[in-house]
């Protein structure tokens, strides 16, 4: 049955597409009357029985799309670079699909053709206008490159430009100048570009009628960089080691990326001291961002304007915001543009689509498995076949709703998708898990008298890998790693529950509340929500190159708070040593099922090298700038009685509390 969209179309609505009418009439006749390009009919399947568009696509693209390079102005006389893909077919008109980045539209030059077009091979055969573009500053566009540029609310005239200025000039000039369209533009994109296509979205051009921000950043505090204030070394310097590096004029190629002249990430960044060295020894002031993530440690408003949640008001397009459980750079962004889109616009079309990906594993790859978990068969090739393109087709060429739910969500441990009305569900049930003597975990609150509490030692200059694999970067597959080698450590304390009887299944969001002390003055505090398996755990059969599976410890979610921000991010304060405190921070959303004889698992640490820097455990004002001698080891405590617990709050989810499960990809 398919499940009719829950919301009315509002004025705006009802006025867009009146706008969409009256525009695409003149413009289509303009089309009518210009010089067209000659060329074969987009094939259908049954036509291309070799599948072209399968053994080379760049092939398939060539044979049936022409391509030119245009310049396009916005209003404040900047001209950005853009390149346009047209199905030589000029017999029909065609919707118009928008990518805007600053990673490149290459290949440039109007006789090399991209290898891909869409967010699928299955838009490229359907047959769109295709239109990339060079976001202003990079590579060939013009203009000053600001990173996750602010919005401007209050705009009073051609110089307050943002991206959202940009993308509506963009579609302005295409609507006027590209011949064979139908008036409507869909825009998508992954990472940052799914930052770009979010900003799209706010005032959005009467003919941006479908968005899809994947992945996308939405606040570098959290996003990518920062968590809770703890700054993630590894994947911000290599980025911006190479991203970062200035441009001073229009050009087509890019940086190279930074050597690292070892594959031993952990070795290299211990090696290379304090964050202050990264600047001495490596960067010498020549990235900008770099310099401003040392002049920002905390959240002041260089950080709040780059936050675009706020924003999101006056979004009108139809909305499919797209993430994964195990994205290690941007889990936070699409949660939370959909949370915002949906209460600020309650009349807009908007769902949520969240799988077992790692960063973008929706758009590369089957899917079937992250490192050493095995989730199901050809998962991405059924979300672009049965979400993806449906979604454009039914907002761009009429084709009928498909059948989504507000929320689509995999569910991980049960490995299937599930169907909810909102997210979260309504009918979580709220619990607790409290840590217990003796390393257990229960639902049953402590009721010992202080002193009650499990320490250890903290040393960071022998930092807890947060991976076993030998590497400079963030793994993809780090957020399902097995943890027994954490859990074996002197440093790491580990609280599971007893084989469970019967399925738990969490949904949600999650909540560390913790009672801490530190004989130091600032402290890290990392907790690891984990799926024991059972000793006899069968192996998954179609797994390749995996380990047996037998007491595997699979990281399900995990987090990290920087103490300093315990009271406020904007205005860090110290610990008073050995004072128990409480601290309390979110863990990202997740939907998981820990079945029978499994084991829930909550670690705690402080250390979680290289991926997070080292906190020096001593209360400097700026960690960027802290010196070799600010580093100390210090004994930390975790409290578990009756006045001081500490807990992980989760949403418990009652069986069947779904619209339904979609058994096809168990």
């Amino acid at each position: 049955m398919v499940i009719p969209d829950r919301k009315e179309p509002s004025q705006m609505t009802m006025f867009r597409r009146l706008v969409l009418t009256l525009a695409a009439a003149p413009l289509l006749a303009l089309g009518a009357g210009c010089a067209t390009l000659t060329g074969s009919s987009l094939p259908t399947r049954s036509d291309d029985p070799g599948r072209l568009a399968e053994r080379n696509p760049e092939a398939f693209v060539r044979r049936y799309y022409t391509k030119r390079e245009v310049s396009i102005p916005m209003r404040d006389g900047v001209k950005l670079f853009t390149a346009i893909y047209e199905p030589k077919d000029a017999s029909r008109d065609y919707p118009i699909m928008l990518f805007r980045t600053p990673y490149t539209v290459r290949p440039y030059g109007p006789d090399e053709f991209r290898s891909s077009l869409g967010p699928s091979m299955l838009f490229a055969e359907e047959g769109f206008i295709f239109v990339h573009q060079d976001v202003r500053g990079k590579y060939m566009s013009e203009g000053d490159f600001v990173n996750m540029t602010p919005h401007v609310a209050d705009k009073r005239g051609n110089a307050d430009i943002d991206e959202s200025t940009d993308t509506y000039d963009t579609i302005q000039w295409l609507l006027g100048a590209v011949p064979n369209h139908n008036g409507r533009v869909g825009q998508w994109g992954i990472s940052y570009p799914g930052f770009y296509t979010a900003a799209g979205m706010i005032d959005a051009h009467p003919a941006l009628v479908a968005s899809s921000p994947q992945a996308p950043i939405a606040d570098w505090w959290y996003d990518d960089f920062h968590h809770h204030g703890a700054f993630f070394l590894p994947h911000a310097f290599n980025f911006l080691a190479s991203f970062g590096q200035p441009r001073p004029e229009p050009t087509t190629q890019g940086n190279p990326r930074f050597d690292h002249g070892t594959p031993d990430g952990y070795q290299f960044f211990l090696d290379m001291g304090p964050l202050k060295n990264a600047n001495e020894k490596y960067l010498h002031g020549e990235v900008a961002f770099w310099n401003d993530l040392v002049a920002h440690p905390n959240y002041d408003d260089f950080w709040k304007a780059r936050d675009i949640l706020p924003h999101l008001r006056n979004v009108a397009p139809a909305v499919l915001t797209v993430g994964g459980w195990f994205d290690a750079e941007d889990l936070y962004g699409p949660l939370k543009i959909y949370a915002s889109v949906e209460e600020k616009n309650p009349d807009v079309d908007n769902r949520i689509v969240m799988g077992p990906w790692p960063h973008g594993g929706w758009a590369r790859g089957t899917g079937a498995q992250l490192g050493n978990i095995y989730f199901g068969e050809d998962i991405s090739g059924w979300y672009q076949r049965n979400v993806e393109f449906p979604f454009f087709m039914h907002h761009l060429k009429n084709a009928p709703a498909p059948e989504l739910p507000e929320a689509l969500m995999y569910e991980t441990g049960a490995n299937q998708w599930r169907r909810f009305e909102k997210w979260p569900p309504a009918r979580v049930q709220k619990r607790d898990l409290y840590f217990r003597e003796g390393g257990s975990l229960t639902f049953n609150p402590p009721s010992s008298a202080p002193p009650a509490y499990d320490e250890y030692i903290s040393d960071p200059d022998k930092p807890v890998p947060f991976t076993e694999q030998i590497s400079t970067g963030m793994t993809r597959p780090y957020m399902t790693d097995d943890q027994r080698f954490a859990a074996r450590r002197p440093d790491v304390l580990v609280y599971q529950t007893e084989p469970l009887t019967e399925a738990v299944t969490l949904a949600g969001s999650m909540l560390a509340d913790l009672w801490v002390s530190t004989s130091g003055t600032d402290s890290d505090w990392v907790v690891k929500l984990i799926d024991v398996y059972p000793p006899d755990a069968e192996d998954y059969p179609d797994m390749q190159d995996h380990l047996r599976l037998g007491g595997y410890q699979m990281m399900v979610r995990s987090e990290v708070f920087r103490g300093r921000f315990k009271e406020s991010y904007e205005n860090p304060t110290p610990f008073v040593p050995n004072e128990p405190t409480n601290v309390q921070f979110e863990l990202q959303d997740v939907l998981h099922t820990f079945r029978p004889g499994h084991r829930i698992m909550v670690q705690v640490q402080s250390t979680w090298f290289p991926l997070v820097d080292r906190n020096p455990q001593t209360f400097v004002e700026n960690i960027f700038l802290a010196d070799e001698d600010d580093f100390q080891a210090a004994t930390q405590r975790v409290y578990r009685s009756a006045n001081r617990p500490s807990r992980l709050r989760i949403g418990v989810l009652p069986a069947g509390d779904a619209t339904g499960a979609d058994n096809a990809q168990k």
